[in-house]
């Protein structure tokens, strides 16, 4: 089987890694990505600031994101974590009043110039929201679609196989693929939908509160399998869950909120990140002990 950025690399347009439309750019000067293994850094977010509307949500985000590495985004409710995390891909273009300025660079390239096609972003760039939602059609289904979707070639029997297989799901469904998804219990939905992510070889994977919905046995097996993924994805997940931000992550960013005495509302901003062992024993700011502390939040 052929190693993941060839796979990716292979199935893309040819006008470039992110999809950059031919109309638009003179193929020999499409901008290309250097492959994961050649380069440790992901993301470099710059300055990020989310509106929704006049209001605006997040402010002044700055951050990095390497590779083999699990970052969670910790914070009380409303600070913006799960409207940074769809920066990174781009759904907060399905919002029609939302609007991102600043700059997210993925492996260099602004993911938000205007030449850059969002569906090839998401398919570098995999998600998995906070309650299990697999499609109304079979396991076998569920998993295919995305690869169909996007056009990419290969046996599609071993292409479901090895998303099931890197979901930590395919012994337990191999012999009901047929079955529809509606079927599994909770965790496997969850698992399911995970390998969905997986499918299109993404080599980041974004998770928005994937186990809050999930017993401690589920959610014991998804935090050991993004364990075991970012040896091949990045992967930053959103979480309420101080301990399990202790467990899983390498490092944490702590988001919080600021409320405007002019009109009340209310912008999420960035406290500090850093390695999450930092974070939890030794961290830079007060306001960062109180939270995980259980002080606030």
């Amino acid at each position: 089987m052929p190693d993941t950025a060839q796979q990716i690399d292979e199935s893309l347009d040819p006008a470039g890694a992110l999809g950059v439309r031919t109309s638009q750019v003179v193929e020999a000067h499409a901008p290309s990505i250097p492959s994961p293994e050649k380069q440790d850094l992901i993301f470099d977010c710059t300055d990020v600031n989310v509106h929704y509307g006049e209001h605006l949500a997040l402010r002044d985000v700055s951050m990095k994101f390497k590779r083999s590495q699990i970052t969670a985004l910790i914070g009380p409710s409303g600070c913006g974590k799960s409207t940074f995390l769809r920066c990174l891909n781009r759904m907060n273009d399905l919002i029609p009043v939302a609007r991102v300025t600043g700059e997210v660079a993925y492996h260099g390239q602004n993911l938000y110039a205007p030449e850059v096609d969002p569906v090839q972003v998401r398919k570098r760039i995999g998600m998995v929201f906070q309650k299990p939602n697999p499609f109304p059609k079979s396991i076998y289904e569920n998993i295919a679609f995305g690869p169909k979707v996007v056009g990419m070639e290969g046996d599609m029997d071993e292409i479901v196989e090895q998303a099931l297989r890197r979901g930590a799901l395919w012994d337990e469904v191999k012999d009901r693929l047929g079955e529809n998804a509606f079927g599994m219990s909770g965790g496997q939905q969850q698992r399911l939908c995970i390998a969905r992510a997986l499918a299109t070889q993404p080599d980041v994977l974004l998770m928005d509160e994937p186990c809050s919905a999930l017993d401690p046995i589920s959610t014991g097996r998804i935090e050991d399998l993004m364990v075991e993924l970012k040896e091949r994805v990045a992967i930053v997940i959103v979480t309420h869950n101080m301990q399990q931000a202790a467990r899983v992550s390498d490092r944490t960013a702590f988001f919080t909120v600021e409320t405007s005495e002019k009109d009340n509302r209310r912008t999420g901003v960035v406290v500090e990140c850093d390695e999450t062992s930092k974070m939890f024993t030794n961290p830079a700011d007060r306001r960062t002990e109180d939270y995980v502390t259980g002080k606030f939040g």
